[in-house]
């Protein structure tokens, strides 16, 4: 069984940035980077908050980085410690080292340092041993922002020597952040008189964001007043006994103006009660947390220590970014490790992330759809400034719906100018996302309270986007998508993607399910008592004749003679060369493979699993043997250079019987923030951070890949086909309202209803 931690005992300044992903904490309203406390901005520390945006100038809008309350640093014998050559990672920061200002620093050599994540509990550790000219001094502290009370967080630092050091130990709140497209505060305002506070203003709307911070220790000492620029910071000094344990415990609270009124006194308030209650009882508290989080979510694999460890790692990072304190947030491309893809919402949550939360915990896979229904009217609005009528979502989602999608997305790496890219204006399938991840949520958990409270109006008017965008020729009676986008990216401005035509079909039936149930029909029409002989009637049954006539005449691509389902129209016709080939055409290792000059534009050398991803979301539409014959065909032509890829190819070969060929790509997926060299630039754009989307993708393999979990009929239908190493397998699963255990071993399922089941649905 696994021990739930990772660990790495080895310094190394170059990994600086990947272990800020790798250990990350979160709780969902802040994540925190796996970075040490005496890090700055120039290591890529971030405290990332949910669901606040700021724009500055021309740069992108982005999410706010909160003011960083973990900070902290030794300084011994007059000297700063600190680990050897701290090098800057490229994250746009000024480029000048901010903070450490004070004193000499020492030049010391790391005897013992280890950096440990229990990922059961989000618990960061550290322990550094510096040797130094008179003896050796240890640095361990344990760190977390509490799952129980998300707006806090707390560390504890002990402190210890062999010889009598002379310490001094700097600490509290570090507002001179890290920034992408920043710097964001236009305001900061900083205190050490008593508490530690820092309030900064945000530039675009004039948000505050509010950080307090108090101190406990376990020894008598004096706390002085520091002085640093945009720091709020006091310090403690004692003279150590030899390998006495000094311990110091802080805690800290964050609040916004989007949390309440008046979020400085707010966060002074939470900082005292949970200074008064001490780092062990909120950590107890924590953890109690977490625990019941992991009562219907952890997922036990035995014969297979290593996969069960990979794959709860990945839960881990879902439950982390999940918007359980909030009813109208979802989850970010890069979940809250940091300012990249601007901290907006994609088609991920809804095809990767969601069915995570469906089967685990229902009440948050509803939060992550009424994100989609509260920002309805943003998506209308970009319709009507595209010509299109009904409801077309934002590519890159924040607030409000509004799309932070630049026309702009990728620099060119020659010529150093921003490329014209298309997602925002050609990537449709965003809106049939939404439409599905609705009908899905409806299927499995039985609450259509949903469709009542904008679910059913949502599909409407995302079948009414789709319907005002098709095309027909004056010669034909087929209805056609054309100039889109689908999941390969590579390839821009194409005619009937079979992935968008598909999805575009299957939300033309759900309009047409809303529409013929009476019970939701005021909720579409906004009437409210509905009546067949008025005007709802009229347009619900000129609704029904448009979506039955498009559902049954959009084009879908059919198996060639070969029984190759054409990705879109002519890409039978590009060049068939393979991806080390393509690969050898790069002339820098930074350069966009897409576009309309990308080294894969004209090949059939595509970004990721586009049909693929069809046909693991519609298996039933092609008999096994084509299912596999183009699994064959487009895996060996894809680049998987997205980490949405592997998981649905993963999806697919397991559906097909080919367990073996899913389960290296299942490792991928669930590996992905586990080791290093994901893909980190897009052209001059850094694009690092933790992958949910892979991690979301890694429990649709293990769950409904290998343990062949289906939902029909109003049941669960168990089919597992389990890699050699998985000896047994135990999970959950909520199925219309109750829990269910689901255990498999020797191929054989056994579904258990849980005795003590809750209620499911908020």
């Amino acid at each position: 069984m696994i021990d739930w931690k990772i660990k790495d005992n080895l310094y190394n300044p170059d990994n600086v940035a990947w272990h800020g992903n790798k250990y990350l904490t979160g709780n969902g309203y802040m994540g925190v980077r796996g970075t040490l406390e005496e890090y700055t901005k120039n290591q890529l520390v971030a405290v990332n908050l949910a669901g606040i945006y700021d724009k500055v100038g021309d740069g992108w809008r982005e999410p706010v980085n909160a003011p960083n309350g973990f900070y902290g640093y030794l300084i011994v014998d007059d000297e700063i410690v600190r680990l050897p050559d701290v090098t800057e990672c490229d994250g746009k920061s000024d480029g000048t080292e901010s903070g450490n200002n004070t004193g000499n620093v020492a030049t010391v050599k790391c005897s013992e340092h280890f950096i440990e994540l229990d990922y059961r509990h989000g618990v960061f550790t550290r322990c550094t041993t510096f040797r130094l000219l008179r003896g050796n001094i240890t640095v361990r502290s344990s760190r977390f922002v509490s799952m129980d009370n998300v707006h806090v967080g707390a560390i504890k630092t002990e402190i210890f020597a062999d010889f009598h050091a002379d310490v001094k130990y700097v600490f509290g709140i570090d507002a001179d952040v890290w920034d992408i497209n920043g710097p964001h505060f236009d305001i900061i305002k900083v205190s050490n008189d008593g508490m530690l506070t820092v309030d900064a203003v945000t530039h675009e709307n004039n948000h505050n964001v509010s950080v307090a911070e108090e101190v406990r220790s376990d020894f008598p000492c004096e706390l002085k007043d520091e002085e640093e620029l945009n720091k709020a910071l006091k310090s403690v000094s004692f003279i150590t006994d030899v390998n006495k344990v000094y311990e110091i415990e802080r805690f800290f609270a964050v609040y916004t103006s989007l949390d309440c009124d008046n979020p400085i006194e707010k966060a002074k308030e939470d900082t005292v009660r949970i200074a008064g209650a001490g780092f062990d009882k909120l950590l107890d508290e924590h953890r109690s947390a977490w625990e019941d989080i992991w009562k219907y979510s952890e997922v036990i694999i035995e014969g297979d220590d290593k996969s069960m460890e990979a794959l709860n790692y990945s839960l881990y990072h879902l439950h982390s970014i999940a918007p359980r304190h909030a009813d109208n947030l979802s989850i970010a491309a890069r979940g809250l490790s940091g300012q990249t893809y601007k901290g907006a919402v994609f088609w991920d949550t809804e095809m990767f992330i969601l069915d995570f939360f469906l089967m685990t915990e229902p009440e948050v896979a509803k939060k992550l759809i009424n994100y989609r229904i509260d920002t309805l009217e943003g998506a209308k609005k970009k319709a009507a400034e595209y010509g299109y009528d009904g409801a077309f979502y934002a590519w890159e989602s924040q607030e409000k719906g509004f799309d932070a999608c630049s026309d702009y997305n990728v620099t060119d790496v020659f010529t150093k100018r921003p490329m014209r890219t298309y997602f925002k204006d050609k990537q449709i399938h965003i809106s049939s996302a939404i439409a599905y991840a609705i009908g899905k949520y409806v299927e499995i958990t039985g609450d259509d309270s949903l469709l009542k409270e904008g679910g059913a109006e949502t599909i409407i008017e995302c079948a009414k986007f789709y319907y005002s965008a098709l095309v027909k020729k004056v010669n034909s009676d087929r209805y056609e998508l054309r100039d889109v986008i689908g999941p390969d990216e590579y390839h821009e401005r194409v005619d009937n993607n079979g992935y968008t035509n598909r999805m575009a079909k299957n939300t033309f039936r759900l309009a047409v399910r809303v529409l013929e149930n009476d019970k939701f029909i005021s909720h579409i029409c906004k009437l409210e008592e509905p009546n067949e002989e008025s005007a709802d009637s009229e347009i619900r049954s000129r609704l029904l004749e448009m979506f039955k006539d498009a559902y049954e005449k959009i084009y879908i691509p059919e198996p060639d003679s070969e029984g190759i389902i054409p990705q879109f129209d002519g890409y039978g016709e590009l060049e068939d060369v393979t991806v080390d080939e393509v690969r050898s055409r790069l002339l820098d290792p930074k350069e966009y493979w897409g576009g309309a000059y990308g080294v894969a534009s004209h090949t059939k050398v595509i970004k990721q699993a586009d049909v693929v991803t069809w046909l693991a979301m519609y298996p039933q539409d092609f008999d096994t043997k084509v299912i596999e014959d183009n699994w064959n065909y487009y895996e060996k032509r894809t680049e998987h250079g997205s980490s949405l890829s592997a998981c649905m190819y993963a999806l697919v070969a397991c559906k097909c019987g080919m367990t073996e060929e899913a389960f290296p790509l299942f490792t991928k997926s669930a590996t992905a923030d586990l080791a290093p060299g994901g893909k980190e630039w897009a052209g001059l754009v850094y694009i690092g951070g933790t992958h949910p989307a892979s991690a979301g993708g890694a429990y649709m393999v293990a769950i409904e890949g290998f343990a062949g979990v289906e939902f029909a009929e109003g049941k669960i239908n168990v089919n597992p086909r389990l890699p050699k190493n998985w000896e047994k397998m135990t999970f959950h699963i909520s199925h219309k309202g109750t829990m269910y255990r689901v255990d498999i071993e020797e191929g054989k399922a056994t579904v258990t209803e849980v005795d003590d089941r809750r209620s499911l649905i908020a």
